[in-house]
């Protein structure tokens, strides 16, 4: 090519109009991280020739209406990278210049990574791998609710951060145990990372592995169009997922950063810029693109068009009166026996799904103990011969099960829930943040939520997780104290689609409140109600789950005017007006006391600086639940000793 291409740019070859195109989206890329004086331009330009040929050739979308909902889905694993796709979605009429000239400012629609609050954006990335475990669940989803003929495909773009992290591989291996044919992961293999080449840390023949795995496996130059070309074609007609490992060289183009780890986290100097665009023959202007770039990326939208208009005609959507569901709902049978929360759980879980279809989810490998293998037994597990089933069995993967729980939510049809024990939700919080980040309507269920957990050991028994879930922003929280309060808190969660929940559940079983549905139905509703009444009390007692029953029993014991506070969910509480709030926290009583078997820090915010908060701030141990609170001093002789010793200062 020579500086003229531009200008003589009808008269060129069509691969020379593909070169060019990608030339000056990488120049978009280096003129975008340069403005922003941060962010990572040598990624993009080794993704930029799959990306380029993906979006122009193969991808069905909308850009008129990037939301639809039959089109196809894009994951950016790889998510600071971003810069790259905010230039395709330029070059696509989804997203403006001055978007890309505000990349990284503050309120635009171009932040640092992939936020789905950006047109033409599907997920929310930036933590390695997370990207994986979304795709994954956006081509389950999309699995099991199309009512077409036509093939809907996720792409994944990953890279080798993404593949370094173990919720990457963990989802991959349950992908290609599904058999999941619409789905197609792009390897940007550049073997660069921040610190230097990959060989550094990781040997990996990950052809080999995706191969045991299950998956369809190409490997590519990464950077020739026509091997590109074919290794899409072959995966979109293959019956298994498919992974395309593409050599690349990162920052390729550049004039002396190819192939180093410089060009990964830094914007190229100005000097770098200007020889960097000498050499691939593109204007120095920044931020330059023209009509006629746009138009060849925009050759096939025409046709792309005619399929958007065919599709919509066959697809049917499935449409739901919630009204309607929510008014035939019952309140199961709990029977006045004692009941632990989790199998409340699991029966509140059979009445909703039979009257929500969409839901769908399941454990990881605790059905029994979670209560869900009633429902993996109603609805079987979805495998590739039975997309329709509705139990998703992820065995021992809480990290890749809440990445693909979000995925499924993403897409759009179905509302995701997955159980495993309330300890291992560490395993699976960084996956929470994101649910939380992108207010998806997922549900995680964590049973066995105190050290009444027993004999598993304190490596088995919660203390700081109920506290550490609850400063999770924008994550509702839910401990239910019995069984109609776990399906009250259950029906809230359904109502609620504009935050993910986390409902906390015990192992050991609790007698009833013995106070009116519509009272419980409403302070769940709320997220705290006066769960026992006293004019001018003496002090108030805050409580949730479990402890709500023990406070109960103590307060009857001492000869003090003690108003019990039942906080299911703080976060719904803390949301209500100010006369209600102001309702439940009196602030005429100074005497202030909170109730939990965890960790007290946080209770503060309700009892004040001079407050009384009992709790368990250290593990427990291996014993039976009762012998633990003993060892413990989390017992009534003692919570009673010190409530009356805090009262009478």
């Amino acid at each position: 090519m020579s500086n003229n291409r531009i200008t003589d740019f009808k008269n060129l070859t069509d691969n020379q109009k593909d070169l060019l195109t990608v030339n000056v989206i990488k120049g978009l890329v280096m003129d975008g991280v340069r403005n922003a004086n941060s962010g990572h331009p040598g990624g993009p330009m080794s993704l930029a020739d799959f990306t380029y040929i993906l979006y122009s050739e193969f991808l069905t979308i909308d850009p008129q209406n990037p939301d639809w909902e039959n089109r196809d889905r894009v994951v950016l694993s790889v998510g600071h990278t971003c810069m790259l796709i905010y230039s395709i979605l330029y070059l696509c009429g989804i997203l403006k210049m001055d978007d890309l000239k505000n990349f990284r400012k503050l309120g635009s629609l171009t932040p640092g990574h992939p936020e789905i609050e950006t047109p033409g954006i599907d997920a929310s990335t930036g933590p390695l791998g997370q990207g994986v475990g979304m795709g994954i669940g956006m081509a389950l989803a999309e699995k099991a609710s199309s009512n077409s003929s036509i093939k809907r495909f996720t792409y994944i773009l990953a890279g080798d951060g993404d593949l370094q992290e173990p919720i990457a591989l963990g989802a991959s291996t349950l992908a290609g145990h599904w058999k999941l044919s619409n789905l197609i992961m792009f390897y940007d293999k550049n073997d660069i990372q921040i610190a230097g080449n990959t060989s550094r840390v990781d040997s990996t023949d990950y052809s080999m592995l995706y191969d045991a795995m299950g998956w369809h496996v190409q490997e590519i130059d990464g950077h020739n169009h026509e091997e590109i070309r074919t290794a899409l074609s072959n995966a979109q007609s293959n019956d298994k997922p498919s992974i395309i490992i593409g050599k690349t060289i990162i920052a390729k183009g550049s004039y002396s950063l190819e192939n180093s780890p410089k060009s990964h986290g830094s914007p190229f100097s100005e000097d770098e810029i200007k020889l960097t665009k000498e050499k691939l023959e593109i204007p120095q202007d920044s931020f330059f693109c023209n009509e006629d770039i746009i138009n060849h990326f925009q050759r096939n939208f025409n046709l792309l068009n005619d399929k958007v208009a065919e599709i919509d005609k066959e697809f049917e959507k499935n449409y739901y009166d919630e009204d309607q569901m929510f008014g035939s709902l019952n309140v199961p049978d709990f029977g006045n026996d004692l009941m632990s929360t989790r199998q409340a759980f699991g029966k509140s879980l059979d009445e909703f799904a039979k009257k929500f279809p969409y839901i769908i989810g399941g454990s990881a490998d605790l059905d029994g103990s979670n209560c869900t293998s009633n429902f993996a037994n109603t609805y079987h597990d979805f495998s590739s011969s039975n997309p329709k089933g509705r139990n998703i069995a992820f065995g021992v993967r809480e990290f890749p099960m809440g990445a693909i729980m979000n995925g499924i939510a993403l897409y759009g049809c179905h509302f995701p829930f997955g159980g495993t024990f309330l300890v291992f939700s560490d395993y699976v919080r960084s996956a929470i943040r994101l649910s939380a980040i992108q207010k998806l309507h997922v549900m995680y269920e964590f049973t066995h939520d105190s050290i009444f957990v027993g004999e598993d050991g304190p490596t088995h028994q919660p203390v700081e997780h109920t506290m550490s879930l609850r400063n999770i922003p924008s994550l509702l929280v839910f401990r239910p104290s019995d069984a109609l309060e776990t399906f009250y808190c259950f029906k809230t969660i359904m109502k609620n689609k504009k935050n993910p929940s986390a409902i906390l559940l015990t192992r050991q079983k609790l007698p009833n409140l013995n106070i009116s549905e519509d009272k419980i139905e409403e302070g769940v509703n709320k997220g705290a109600y006066i769960l026992h009444e006293e004019d001018n009390p003496d002090a108030i007692l805050f409580t949730s789950g479990s402890e709500a029953h023990l406070a109960v029993e103590i307060c009857s014991l001492i000869n003090k005017r003690i108003q019990i506070i039942n906080l299911p969910c703080w976060e719904l509480f803390e949301k209500q007006n100010k006369e209600y709030i102001s309702l439940i926290l009196n602030e005429n009583c100074k005497k202030r006391i909170s109730l939990e078997a965890g960790i007290t820090t946080g209770w503060q915010r309700f009892t004040g600086i001079d407050g009384l908060n009992i709790g368990i701030n250290e593990f427990g141990e291996s014993a039976p639940g009762k012998d633990v609170a003993k060892h413990l001093g989390f017992v009534k002789e003692k919570i009673t000793k010190l409530i009356e010793d805090y009262l009478d200062e």
